[in-house]
């Protein structure tokens, strides 16, 4: 009697990683055995039950997926991604707003496989940020959106711009108004250098932060009250990178730069 699919997928471990396995293209029965650190007497009964239900073929101990097969899989990767990404800390997707994302990056949240829920000590909050940009000083550039700035953010820019970093920084407007209001000298001299570009979103902004450089990326939402916590997720790897990028484009359409002009304008 043969099994449901969902079962000869998902209820074997090692059925699922062969079906992995062969997403990229045929194997060689001995490199599969060595991907999965096991042994052919082991696999032989999970290979067979594959078969059985018509998922892979095999010729000259060389498996491949078959068409039904190539088409389960491409469907599988980004599912197990996604179960993945919420796997990190169900709880704290559950009660944190991420309403922020537009609809159809938070359908590609798959891309954002490799991610760690971090939770610093309020004291050490700080701390955890610091570090992101000390990672940042050996990249090319930073991107931000940010909702607040720590009290000595121009060391922290400066510290940045010293090691070549290009920097780009969307802030809300509350905290513009508040920057214009008490700190105009140094929002001016941010203005004023070349490897800053600096924009005010000109919407509601509906989380703390999110930054992200070549290889990283974090982010702060709100909890779904609106409060502020101190955890913060952070992501790594190419794909999380590029929906980075999307992201930041997204809300970069809503915003205007912030010019010399807009500043006296608002002096």
């Amino acid at each position: 009697m043969k099994k449901r699919l969902l079962d000869v997928i998902f209820a074997s471990d090692k059925r699922k990683n062969v079906l992995l396995l062969l997403q990229n293209g045929p194997q060689e029965m001995d490199a599969l055995l060595k991907s999965l650190e096991t042994t052919r007497q082991a696999s032989l009964p999970q290979m067979k039950i594959l078969e059985e239900h018509y998922l892979v073929f095999h010729y000259n101990d060389i498996y491949e997926l078959t068409t039904i097969g190539k088409l389960i899989v491409d469907w599988m990767k980004p599912l197990l991604s996604t179960i993945n990404v919420f796997d990190s800390d169900v709880q704290y997707w559950r009660t944190h707003d991420f309403s922020f994302m537009p609809t159809d990056l938070f359908k590609r949240i798959n891309e954002l496989e490799s991610c760690t829920i971090k939770s610093p000590s309020t004291e050490m909050m700080y701390d955890a940020h610091a570090d992101f940009n000390q990672m940042t000083k050996a990249h090319e550039f930073q991107f931000s959106i940010t909702s607040f700035f720590y009290p000595h953010f121009t060391d922290i820019f400066m510290e940045l711009l010293s090691n070549d970093v290009d920097m780009h920084v969307i802030i809300s407007q509350n905290l513009f108004d508040k920057l214009k209001a008490e700190n105009y000298q140094d929002i001016e001299r941010l203005v004023n250098n070349k490897s800053v570009h600096l924009y005010v979103y000109q919407k509601k902004m509906q989380f703390l932060a999110f930054v992200f450089n070549e290889t990283s990326v974090m982010m702060s939402p709100l909890k779904i009250s609106g409060e502020f916590d101190n955890k913060h997720i952070v992501c790594k790897g190419p794909d999380a990178v590029r929906w980075a990028q999307d992201f930041a484009e997204y809300y970069l359409k809503d915003s205007i730069p912030l010019t010399k002009s807009m500043l006296a304008d608002e002096s």
